[in-house]
């Protein structure tokens, strides 16, 4: 007994001593050493930002954000850009500003209805927009059509004035996106992939080259190869298109004289500084005496006539002369998160034809824009396109509001927007615009045996009767004798199946 009670003291004693020794010993540095702290806090920014993207109704509030962002820079511009203009023609700085507001109330209204209609009603309607548009387009070019800064291509009723070719963009956007969703199994076949939508827009380019405008015609042909783009066409297409192009390009540059002049003015300048280089020459000075921040608002010297129009086409320079190089990267910035939120919004939908009109409404805007930017820095010649939602502009300032409320709709109708929107309510803004839950998209019913188009599973057609000529369908295929009730066993059956698609 007693060798057993001093056999324990010992153990005891020893494991004394081994916890004892274990405090005293310092402790070892773990292998993966904590990072300091000024190196967590881009991971820990990131992960916020990325939760932050991941919300349901993200892109939702970013197209708002750009959208009121965007508006109010260019109200803020285009009452320093149109002051002296106004107190020239109306004895008021303010004339033109207060027209604007009216334009900018009008382009609410219309962001209101492309957020408040549902898409499915918008989709329907296409067709019928398309037909109108053409219509307004043929109505321009006859007596009833006013010409304004040698194009043809306004309808004046008293005060109110209407520019047809904006309003064609977007129903040739909606109505060529229906087309091409509907005929999606067979558009390996260039048939129907060009027809009809091609000649559509080629009627339109037609129409909007006779009153002439260049600027309207290209925006068009930037639709047309978005809506073929995301529609999965091949690149072959887009190769043939963009040598058409060019060629149509360089016959229309020489066909009339001004255009020829914009092509001398864009490669030498200083070859006609007071002519036809007037103004690529004066938006340059204007960007180069902004510096890094500017001269301060209403401080630019260009809008006091030596940059003609500058509201309307070359506000872009007013930016660079008066908010500087800053400012001009803000709008950089701001058309560049649209092109980021467009195409976000158009991969996380299911719908197809909400898919290619996000991403061709997206393409439109920022091209557009780009097309701007790049002949007031002189990278591209002139075309006599606006700045998207800075600009001076009636009908294209509403359309183009109207644009961010479709991208805005499209935003509502992504799979984890719908499913918080049917849960959890409209929202604050919801209630405030009484703004419809969206319906969750369903996929079309395809037929057993065939697809929604009559066609096989492979996109093609489908066989014809070799008596009549009339196409078999799925449906008449089942109720034939052949695909009745099963007589024979599996196998026999699996083997007579083989057999008679190898005869097909």
């Amino acid at each position: 007994m007693t060798s057993v009670a001093a056999d324990r003291d010992d153990n005891a004693r020893g494991a004394g001593r081994r916890r004892r020794s274990l405090q005293r010993a310092p402790r070892r540095s773990s292998p993966r050493s904590p990072r300091p702290r000024q190196d967590r806090r881009p991971v820990v920014t990131r992960t916020a930002l990325t939760a932050w993207l991941a919300r349901p109704l993200a892109d939702f509030h970013l197209i708002l954000a750009v959208c009121g962002t965007l508006g109010a820079l260019g109200v803020v511009m285009v009452l320093s850009a149109s002051s002296v203009s106004s107190y020239d023609t109306d004895s008021s700085v303010y004339a033109l500003f207060q027209k604007h507001l009216v334009f900018v109330a009008v382009g609410l209204v219309a962001f209101w209805l492309g957020v408040r209609i549902p898409l499915p009603r918008i989709r329907a309607l296409s067709p019928a927009a398309m037909v109108v548009c053409l219509g307004l387009l043929v109505l321009v070019l006859t007596p009833l059509g006013t010409s304004f800064y040698g194009s043809q291509g306004w309808i004046v009723v008293g005060p109110l004035s209407l520019q047809p070719v904006e309003i064609a963009k977007v129903a040739l956007a909606l109505w060529g996106a229906h087309v091409l969703v509907a005929k999606y199994e067979v558009l390996h076949q260039w048939r129907h992939l060009l027809v009809p939508v091609v000649p559509a827009a080629l009627l339109m380019f037609a129409l909007v080259m006779a009153q002439p405008d260049l600027g309207g015609t290209i925006t068009l042909a930037v639709v047309l190869l978005a809506l073929l783009w995301f529609a999965g066409a091949p690149k072959l297409l887009f190769s043939l298109i963009v040598a058409g192009a060019a060629a149509g390009a360089v016959v229309l540059a020489f066909v009339a004289t001004y255009r020829e002049e914009r092509i001398v003015a864009f490669l030498d300048p200083e070859a006609d500084p007071l002519g036809s280089g007037w103004q690529s020459s004066q938006a340059l000075y204007a960007l180069a005496d902004g510096g890094l921040f500017g001269k301060g608002l209403g401080q630019g010297q260009s809008k006091w006539m030596y940059l003609p129009n500058v509201q309307h086409d070359f506000i872009f320079a007013l930016i660079g002369e008066e908010l500087g190089l800053v400012g001009c990267l803000v709008v950089l910035g701001l058309f560049g998160l649209l092109a980021f939120v467009g195409l976000r919004i158009a991969m996380r939908n299911l719908d197809p034809w909400i898919r290619i009109v996000a991403g061709t409404l997206t393409t439109w805007v920022v091209a557009q824009a780009a097309i701007n930017i790049g002949y007031v820095v002189g990278l591209l010649p002139v075309t006599g396109l606006t700045l998207p939602m800075i600009s001076y502009g009636g009908t294209s300032l509403v359309v183009t509001m109207l644009l961010f409320g479709l991208l805005a709709n499209c935003a509502r109708h992504e799979p984890e927007a719908v499913a918080a929107l049917r849960t959890q309510g409209p929202g604050k803004f919801g209630r405030l615009m009484r703004l419809p839950a969206p319906e969750p998209y369903r996929p079309p019913a395809r037929r057993r045996g065939g697809n929604r188009m009559g066609a096989g599973r492979a996109g093609r057609p489908a066989r014809r009767d070799g008596r009549n000529g009339r196409t078999v369908t799925g449906e008449r295929r089942r109720t034939a004798p052949e695909y009745g009730r099963r007589a024979t066993s599996r196998a026999t059956a699996k083997r007579t199946t083989v057999t008679r698609r190898g005869r097909r």
